[in-house]
């Protein structure tokens, strides 16, 4: 009879269609290659309709614990609020500082881009947000994505100034001399663009520290150096002296 009973089940199962078999429990995904730190393995309950509708609505109004219940209450969290932006997207844009590092602790992904390729990794590498980025980088940021000038979060944060971005992502491993679409090095951005300022020279400091190669010129033929002397970064250009 046991016998019986298991071939009559083996049959039954074979009859149904996909659809009518539960799914399989998902697993966690392997971070992606180049990337700084493995995603959130944190199970969460499936998304639901409601849920994500008051994630969409609580990330628009910067509201940090209806954010929290959304997510706690299965919100997908990748869903695309406006301009191709995600939720995690449009709280760094936002600069609701807390939202944003909520939903990544909770596995929203670092590297999703938006309409005009900016993800939250990106963004806040360029932007100065130190704790987003951070974090980013704990959540498998991809250290080699780039944004729509073909540039490293690298190049944008050396153009700014952002010293304790550029410290952060040198760490993390990106490539000090990879070329954007203009022609420049994170080197030659932070002095053509710079304004020579503490922040600034800190900057090439470091970089040049990290192995950036001072003698990369731009399409023009013209080195960091001599940009720098002709701006009158005279700081910047001891730097660079110092590595001669």
């Amino acid at each position: 009879m046991r016998r019986l009973a298991a071939v009559g089940a083996a049959v039954l199962l074979a009859g149904c269609s996909v659809e009518q078999l539960p799914p399989a429990p998902s697993s966690t995904s392997a971070a992606p290659s180049g990337s700084a730190a493995a995603p959130s393995s944190t199970v969460r309950p499936a998304p639901t309709p409601e849920a994500t509708r008051a994630l969409v609505r609580a990330v628009t109004d910067g509201d940090l614990a209806a954010t929290r219940a959304a997510i706690a209450d299965g919100a997908d969290l990748e869903v695309r609020i406006t301009r191709a932006r995600t939720a995690v997207v449009a709280a760094t844009k936002a600069g609701h500082t807390q939202i944003a590092l909520a939903l990544l602790d909770a596995g929203a992904d670092p590297n999703v881009k938006d309409d005009i390729q900016d993800s939250a990794y990106l963004y806040a590498g360029a932007e100065g947000m130190t704790e987003i980025l951070a974090s980013t980088l704990r959540h498998g940021a991809d250290v080699r994505s780039l944004n729509r000038y073909r540039g490293t979060a690298l190049i944008p944060a050396c153009e700014h100034g952002h010293v304790e971005n550029v410290k952060l992502l040198i760490a993390a491993g990106v490539d000090v001399d990879h070329v954007n679409n203009s022609g420049w090095t994170c080197l030659l951005e932070a002095v053509i663009l710079g304004n020579g300022d503490a922040n600034h020279v800190e900057t090439v400091r470091l970089v040049l520290d990290a192995g950036a190669r001072p003698d990369l010129a731009d399409r023009q033929g013209v080195t960091a150096r001599q940009h720098a002397v002709a701006r009158g970064q005279t700081a910047v250009v001891a730097e660079i002296d110092r590595r001669r």
